[in-house]
């Protein structure tokens, strides 16, 4: 089980990372102490749900954008998904129709790479 541990601090500190937060930052807006987010980055923490839940509601991120991964492709320190934990936050506040033109652009940038 700690694969997923690990797991889950890792993308909890790429997703605090791309919002440009601290530990202090994230342990003030989910009410735990910056030791425990360390601990919980680190993959050292067997944390609850409802400490999970904290986090996610800080980080202002539902677990479907936390947990998503293909066990095929995954390689926490790559770029690729840096760059999605910057996508996600830059569609923060975004309308939907804001949203599909961002993706419709994205797919012209992409096409312009083949």
């Amino acid at each position: 089980m700690a694969a997923l541990r690990n797991f889950l601090g890792n993308r909890i500190r790429a997703i605090r990372n791309a919002k440009g937060l601290t530990q202090q930052n994230l342990a003030d807006l989910s009410g735990l102490d910056y030791r425990y987010i360390g601990a919980i980055e680190r993959g050292e923490r067997n944390f609850t749900i409802d400490t999970l839940e904290k986090v996610l509601a800080a980080l202002q991120v539902s677990l479907r954008e936390v947990a998503y991964f293909n066990t095929e492709q995954i390689r926490e320190d790559s770029p690729r998904w840096e760059a999605i934990d910057h996508f996600v936050v830059s569609t923060e506040g975004l309308t939907e129709e804001q949203i599909e033109t961002l993706r419709r652009v994205n797919q012209e940038v992409l096409r312009a790479f083949k």
